[in-house]
Parts: C-alpha cells; sequence; structure tokens
C-alpha cells in the first residue's frame, strides 16, 4: 500500500526525527548514571559488554500511527511492545484488523511480532512454510512464498515490504484476513519448523535479561543457517540449545551440508562442540589477527583449537586453526554470535604442555610433517600415517558424544 504523494514528504521527515530519536536513546543508554562517557569497548571484551537498548512502547506507537497503522499504534503500551534487540513487525491494515472484530489487538500485536530483522529479501530466501516463533509465547508464524517477488504470512500477503527499516526495527505491511494463531501453530511440520524447547525456568519468572537476548540470538541465527545452506549445522544447535543459551557469547566454526553429505558428516556432528568457542565472540576482525600458536578454547574441554597459520596471508595463504583452512569469515553474526566456514572438520592438536597465551613462547605446538597432506582440504588425509602431532583415536571417530 504506497503512501500518496502528497504525504510523502511530511511522512520522510518524521521517519528522519524518528531514526534520530533511535540514535539519541542508544547514545544515552551508552553513558553511565552520573552522566560521565561509558568506557571503551575493545574487541576481545565486546562479547561480555555488548550494549542494550530499549526502546519503549511510545516510540513504536510513533512509527506505526506515522506509517498509517492506527489501530496498531493504539495498542503497543497494551501490548507492552518494547525492544532491547531487533524486532520484525508485521503490520495489518486498519481494513485487515476489521475482519478479526473478536481479535485482542494487542495480543494479535505480540503475535505479529518477531525477534530479529527480516527484511524481504530474506524472507525471500526461506524455505517454504517455514515456522518463526513469535514474542507470543509458543506461537509461530508461518512464511510462505511464490519464488519470486510476493511473501505471506500466515496465508496473508505482504503488500507494503519495508516499509520501515531503520537497522533495529524493519516493519511490513499485511493486507488480508487476520485471526489469532493456534496454541499448535509451532507443534506442527517439527521438521520444517523454527521451534524450540520450553526453558528450565519456571513460567512465572522472567529469565534475566542475559539469557533472554541469548535466546533470541540463538534463533536467529539457527534460521539464518538453514537458509544458508548449513542446515546440519542449524540442526545441531537446535540439538544443543538448552546448553548454548547458557553461554555470554560464542564463535562456532561450521561445515556447510555439502562438505556433511561427501563424508565429513561424522567427524563434525560427533565432534560439534569441539567447534564451538566459548564465551568469546571473534569477528573477522579480530580472528585474523590472532597470531600462530594461538590457544582457544572449546566446549570440548579437554581440548582446544589452535591457530596454526595465521590471518591475513589473502587466497593464497589462508588462516588455518588445526591445519583446517577457513572458507568464509563472518559467515554469520549477531550480537552474542559469530560464526566462520571451514572446509572440513578440526583434527584434535597435541600439545606436550597446555599452551598459556601468558606463558612465553618456548610453550610451543609439537608436531612432526604430514607425509599424505590433502592441500585442497587444509588437512592430514585420514587414511594416511597420523602426524606426531596429530591425536587419532578410535575414540575420536566412535565417540558420538560431542553432540
Amino acid at each position: 500500500m504506497a503512501i500518496p504523494l502528497r504525504i510523502q514528504l511530511p511522512v520522510l521527515l518524521i521517519l528522519l526525527l524518528l531514526i534520530s530519536l533511535f540514535i539519541s536513546a542508544a547514545s544515552a543508554s551508552s553513558s553511565s548514571s552520573d552522566g560521565s562517557p561509558a568506557p571503551s569497548i575493545s574487541p576481545t571484551s565486546a562479547a561480555f559488554h555488548t550494549p542494550t537498548h530499549t526502546y519503549p512502547p511510545a516510540l513504536f506507537a510513533t512509527i506505526l500511527s506515522t506509517l498509517g497503522f492506527q489501530e496498531l499504534s493504539s495498542a503497543t503500551v497494551a501490548a507492552n511492545l518494547s525492544a532491547t534487540t531487533p524486532l520484525t513487525i508485521f503490520a495489518p491494515s486498519d481494513a485487515s484488523l476489521l475482519t478479526c472484530p473478536s481479535c485482542n489487538i494487542p495480543l494479535l500485536l505480540q503475535e505479529l511480532s518477531i525477534p530479529g530483522l527480516y527484511p524481504l529479501h530474506f524472507l525471500l530466501t526461506l524455505t517454504f512454510g517455514t515456522k518463526i516463533e513469535t514474542i507470543a509465547p509458543n506461537r509461530c508464524l508461518t512464511i510462505t512464498s511464490n519464488s519470486k517477488d510476493k511473501v505471506y504470512v500466515n496465508g496473508v500477503e505482504i503488500t507494503s515490504p519495508d516499509v520501515f527499516n531503520n537497522g533495529l526495527v524493519v516493519i511490513h505491511g499485511l493486507q488480508g484476513f487476520v485471526s489469532h494463531l493456534s496454541p499448535l501453530s509451532c507443534n506442527v511440520e517439527r521438521m520444517t519448523s523454527l521451534s524450540f524447547p520450553s526453558p528450565s525456568l519456571s513460567s512465572m519468572t522472567s529469565p534475566p535479561p542475559a539469557l533472554f537476548i541469548m535466546r533470541l540470538m540463538m534463533k536467529d541465527a539457527i534460521i539464518r543457517l538453514r537458509a544458508t545452506g548449513f542446515s546440519v549445522v542449524s540442526l545441531a544447535m537446535r540439538v544443543k540449545y538448552a546448553e548454548l543459551t547458557e553461554l555470554r557469547a560464542m564463535t562456532i566454526f561450521a561445515l556447510d551440508d555439502t562438505a556433511i553429505f561427501s563424508g565429513g558428516g561424522n567427524a563434525y556432528l560427533s565432534n560439534f562442540r569441539f567447534h564451538v568457542v566459548p564465551n568469546r565472540r571473534l569477528t573477522a576482525s579480530e580472528l585474523v589477527t590472532l597470531p600462530a600458536t594461538t590457544s582457544l578454547p572449546t566446549l570440548d574441554a579437554a581440548n582446544n583449537l589452535v591457530v596454526t597459520t595465521a590471518g591475513g596471508g589473502g587466497p593464497f595463504a589462508p588462516m588455518k586453526i588445526n591445519y583446517v583452512k577457513i572458507t568464509t569469515i563472518d559467515l554469520l553474526h549477531n550480537s552474542r554470535i559469530v560464526i566462520h566456514g571451514v572446509s572440513s572438520p578440526f583434527p584434535h592438536m597435541m600439545h606436550h604442555q597446555p599452551y598459556n597465551m601468558d606463558e612465553s613462547s618456548s610453550s610451543e605446538i609439537q608436531r612432526s610433517t604430514c607425509d599424505h597432506f590433502d592441500w585442497n582440504r587444509g588437512i592430514c588425509a585420514a587414511e594416511a600415517q597420523v602426524p606426531a602431532g596429530m591425536q587419532s583415536s578410535e575414540m575420536d571417530v566412535q565417540d558420538h558424544r560431542g553432540l
């Protein structure tokens, strides 16, 4: 539903004002209560100090009202529609709401709001029938499309895509019949649904803010991985959802579906925890600056990852961890999670003594050359004689407890 030309200029001016309010709110939140500036955050500590900002219902009411969604605008306070993380709202027109006279508008607004940013171009990449959990507990929206340019939310067409997108909030306009979501909306077609285990906390108790944000970021990462050819890693994260959401941040090294199904599946899935660096968000800028021999902890407490080739060498000298090439840096990232692509599963490294980044350089990785090195995959071939620096045992192959 296009905005008439005669009101485009006032609307644009109001939207610019709203964006400036968002920026002002973010700036104000980053200062301490006594007015002193917030301390600077280094990349290595960003995982533990990621700032959060709350955008109140009044601000959402102003945005929706400006865009012409008057009924929804009046319901934002009752719906407690505020955000500490990015949010996408599917907003039915006032005329569409007339199709459901018995609807509870505040509840409907919650059922049409999902955590994360979902602009039209990303919605078009989702598998037909993908279900996304909303901010209303145990309610999921079903996303379908015509594989060209039309997207439907529970069968209602998005007629005004991306009417608002400032990098923090995305709003799509809907036109058609609307109704409340079924309590079973997340339970059907489980293999193609993005639904998650119920939290262990009592349903009467709100989770701590950090845990709540991590759950939202996990859901965001899981659905984006599934839509970009990493559905097996997406499933592994879903299986380990309860454990992973207890972390403050994480870095995951992911293997795409093609590589997993062509032979690396068992080695990757049985050692998935060995591919997760807990409580540290290593973005591309920090990852490529790690010097060789840097040791990284993993969820597999007995085994660390080791930078065997430092980054910055370009395509002819790619960065390697445990001799495996990093194929894609910053494959996916949000405020808590960073995911990088790798060419194959990580083999285990053997240290004569644990490597400590604070120790002198005399604590080095002990290894020997590999007689049958696979230069395409960046690892020592499994069928070759195992180098002294690699640890390969039946337990590594047969132990499926990693996932």
